[in-house]
């Protein structure tokens, strides 16, 4: 007989870590990194030989921000170490701003290097050559046009550096050169050279073969060439070298069966590049590729060498990772399924390493749940990766499921650490996620067959699924849920209005429920960018006979057939997918009796990130399910979230 492990509480699994993300500066003496201050994550920088089990408020560390209203998400050293760099916005409206931390100075608060209203930043690109500067693109200017400045970090003055003609989507400054790409009617994107009075053609990429930008994208360090990510002649991915002369384009390194580990982290911080450069030099160290789990191709003798030995720290996939300027002391930090992003330093010279920390000190490894990839085939025979986690000790057979659908679509699931799956897991569900066609990283095939299946086969793919889960007798069918955010909370729409009789409850995080609705409210900055994406593979609202397919295949003219109990979870300054999604969904089954509850939350947008957020959203969730699929849950007075 099985024991059920014991009930890990939401705020262990969704409060803020330890610590976390640390970064080594560029001297090698230094770590900056995350940590929780007034229940928000700060900066703080302490010596890399110093001792890590004292706390962060001791003599060791120096906290160099105080943020209160969110958290930091992602921070950068300049390229001499002598300033830390970070994001942030506003209650998730994603009007992004550079601030700059002075570790020199901890006392000094943190200057908002942008602070224009309503402005966006949309890149931020070193240059090693002058440390003293960054170039930032805006859309100060106009909402829908990026301009590059050139921003002084040490005063803050900011000076035009060029302006957009009105076709250009990114700038790429580059040593002895700067780079424009622009967006031809047809989606083909167009790299330049760009000189004041004019521009040169250097390369064409048709647009069938790129998603939403050029990515990965790296300069050589002489100037004189780009790494990029490709897949012409291929239906894969791969690292090739494009020569900013001739337009050439040469690959460089491949995999027989991975894509390059892309896009998702250009998207997500939370991931790193799948290219793996020298901070100094820019020279290029190696690549990522992403299976059922990471390989790393190791493009440079030294690294070689060093990559063998952290590979020897953990028997998770190295993650993050930085070094000094001779590439000698090394911070990484590694993904696991279990226990994740445990930050090691190395030092290659003596070849001794030491933990400096774990995230998530409380979360014991053997508490938590293995997740495992396996492989099932479409109804056309279409290969879906996909990932299953059990409940750890309590049982594997005809468990209550949740269909967990990921974000995108352009975004795939991995073998990691997510504290979604663990607590669903903990709380004993089986989680089933599913790489469906559209998910990134399988090749131009897997995602192209996503293309006007919006609502269709891609949902088809999710029953598949859970089929093979049923038939392998994991699941039991009537104890199923369908839940996800963004695109996946479209899918948990979708799956409670076109296959009502499959599921038990259905929860829609930030899901859109009106694909019209969604394409004609593209904020003014990415609209040129969504043809690729949103034109080609839902639907252009401007031709009435794709609008009419838009709108059948929105979930908002099919909420009638909603009958199993549904849980929307929406943040209100959402710009991606607008609250009036969630809205309207919820008016219309009210306006019937139906069971419905409606989470909205004030200071977030379409990811909550504040701590007390997130921990609200999942004792909300956690009950839900408890009530309609029959999992564990907390014993706890009842909260009314019907809003």
């Amino acid at each position: 007989m099985t024991t059920p492990s014991r009930l890990i509480p939401v705020e262990e699994l969704f409060g803020p870590p330890a610590r976390s993300r640390a970064v080594l500066s560029p001297d090698g003496a230094k770590v900056a990194y995350l940590a929780p201050w007034r229940d928000r994550l700060n900066l703080f920088v302490r010596d890399v030989d110093s001792d890590w089990s004292t706390p962060d408020d001791g003599p060791h560390a120096r906290r160099v921000t105080s943020q209160t209203r969110r958290g930091v998400d992602a921070f950068f050293w300049s390229a001499d170490g002598r300033h830390l760099l970070f994001q942030q916005d506003t209650d998730g409206d994603e009007n992004w701003h550079l601030y700059h931390a002075d570790p020199a100075r901890p006392e000094e608060p943190a200057v908002d290097l942008t602070p224009y209203e309503g402005v966006r930043l949309l890149a931020v690109t070193l240059a090693p050559d002058r440390p003293e500067i960054a170039y930032v693109q805006l859309n100060r200017r106009r909402p829908d046009l990026n301009d590059l400045y050139e921003l002084d970090l040490e005063t803050g003055l900011l000076v035009p550096a060029a302006e957009n003609p009105g076709d250009v989507v990114s700038w790429l400054p580059t040593p002895g050169r700067l780079l424009a790409f622009t967006l031809e009617e047809g989606g083909d994107h167009v790299l330049h050279q760009w000189d004041g009075d004019g521009k040169r053609t250097i390369a064409r990429f048709p647009g069938t073969d790129v998603l939403l930008a050029v990515l990965p994208i790296a300069p050589t360090p002489d100037g004189t060439g780009l790494w990029i990510g490709t897949s012409r002649g291929s239906d894969r991915t791969y690292l090739a070298r494009l020569d900013l002369e001739t337009g050439e384009v040469t690959e460089v390194d491949g995999h027989p069966v991975f894509d390059l580990d892309t896009p998702r982290p250009e998207a997500d911080p939370r991931f790193p590049s799948s290219l793996i450069l020298h901070p100094r030099t820019g020279e290029l160290l190696g690549t990522r590729y992403l299976g059922a789990r990471q390989e790393i191709h190791a493009l440079d003798p030294h690294f070689a060498s060093v990559l063998e030995r952290l590979a020897e720290l953990s028997d998770g996939d190295l993650k993050h990772v930085s070094c000094d300027a001779t590439a000698q002391r090394w911070v990484v930090d590694f993904t696991h399924d279990r226990d994740p992003d445990v930050t090691w330093f190395y030092d290659h010279t003596t070849g001794r390493a030491r933990r400096l920390f774990r995230p998530f000190p409380h979360l014991d490894p053997d508490e938590l749940a293995p997740v495992t990839p396996v492989t099932v085939t479409a109804r056309d025979g279409l290969e879906l990766p996909c990932h299953l986690t059990l409940p750890p000790g309590g049982g594997d057979r005809d468990l209550p499921t949740v269909l967990l659908v990921h974000g995108g679509p352009w975004y795939r699931d991995s073998w990691s650490f997510d504290p979604e799956v663990q607590l669903l897991a903990n709380r004993g569900y089986a989680v089933l996620q599913v790489n469906f066609r559209g998910s990134t990283g399988y090749g131009k095939a897997h995602m192209r067959a996503a293309i006007g299946q919006f609502a269709g086969r891609m949902h088809d793919d999710l029953i598949d699924a859970l089929d093979w889960a049923v038939g392998q007798g994991y699941s039991d069918p009537g104890r199923t849920a369908i839940f996800g955010s963004s695109y996946g909370g479209y899918a948990a729409l979708v799956g409670a209005s076109f296959t009502p009789d499959r599921f038990a409850a259905a929860v829609s995080y930030t899901g859109m429920s009106d694909l019209v609705d969604l394409v004609e409210s593209v904020i003014p900055i990415a609209r040129r960018a969504v043809e690729n994406s949103y034109l080609r593979y839902i639907g252009d609202p401007d031709d009435p006979r794709q609008r009419a397919d838009m709108l059948a295949r929105s979930p908002i003219s099919r909420v009638d057939d909603i009958t199993a109990p549904m849980l929307l979870i929406h943040g209100a300054n959402d710009v991606r997918v607008d609250r009036r999604h969630s809205d309207r969904v919820v008016e219309a089954l009210r306006s019937r009796g139906a069971e419905v509850e409606y989470l909205l939350n004030e200071s977030e947008g379409h990811w909550f990130l504040n701590p007390e957020s997130n921990i609200q959203l999942y004792r909300t969730l956690e009950r839900f399910f408890a009530e309609h699929l029959g999992g564990r849950a907390p014993a706890r007075p009842g909260t009314d979230v019907s809003g």
